[in-house]
């Protein structure tokens, strides 16, 4: 039987973090759809350069964009058991077409887990974040500071703020999220689905439940 999980949840609240754990705990694929924009950018796509005009403003990439690249994904061999989907769907009709390509396949989401941090928190934690030229290595001011400012501790490439990491944007990131992505708490809500996590917690603490809660909702 395939397990398709999906995390809600601003950005900033450590979806990407927690998506690896439940991909260790099922042994199904996290995919990120940051990641796949950052894919097709690497290798200059047309669909990556259309993506970076929207995610640099703060913006939601435009649906036609988006569900295209999470399809391709989803349809490759490493998903046939399922996957754990980590920033999509951000709206409800990215989550309408996700569950027609799914029920297409007789499969379909088996729980929504919503993580939840006071938007102060996340402001601090993301215009704070720090990324190395040449790996990508990630560090912050406050909670993860390299020994020589500026310079990434592993490789000494310099390091820099993403421009979505920046204070405005993320702002606005913030605000996008809750005036067109919250929206799907009530929407899976709705179907039963839903799953509340508190991600103000420590990092462990916050995976403990995240992997009961699936456990728990394994033996329904």
């Amino acid at each position: 039987m395939s397990r398709f999980y999906i995390l809600l949840g601003p950005p900033g609240a450590g979806k990407g973090t927690q998506a690896e754990a439940i991909s260790a705990e099922c042994n199904i694929p996290h995919i990120s759809s940051g990641n796949i924009f950052r894919e097709n950018l690497a290798e200059k796509t047309e669909l990556g350069l259309m993506a970076k005009k929207y995610m640099d403003r703060g913006d939601l990439v435009p649906d036609e964009i988006t569900i295209g690249m999470i399809k391709d994904r989803l349809s490759q061999a490493d998903c046939r058991n399922g996957a754990v989907l980590d920033g999509f769907p951000r709206t409800p009709f990215q989550a309408d077409a996700l569950s027609l390509f799914l029920s297409a396949r007789e499969s379909s989401i088996t729980s929504v887990l919503n993580v939840n941090v006071p938007a102060s928190e996340l402001i601090e934690r993301l215009s704070g974040r720090w990324v190395c030229r040449d790996e990508g290595h990630v560090f912050h001011i406050k909670y993860n500071p390299p020994k020589v400012e500026g310079i990434c501790d592993i490789d000494q490439s310099p390091l820099y703020q993403r421009d979505d990491d920046l204070q405005d944007t993320v702002v606005q990131r913030i605000k996008v999220y809750e005036t067109q992505t919250a929206p799907l708490i009530e929407y899976y809500q709705n179907k039963g689905l839903l799953i509340e996590i508190d991600g103000s917690k420590p990092i462990e603490e916050v995976t403990e439940l995240i992997v009961e809660a699936i456990r728990c909702d394994e033996r329904k």
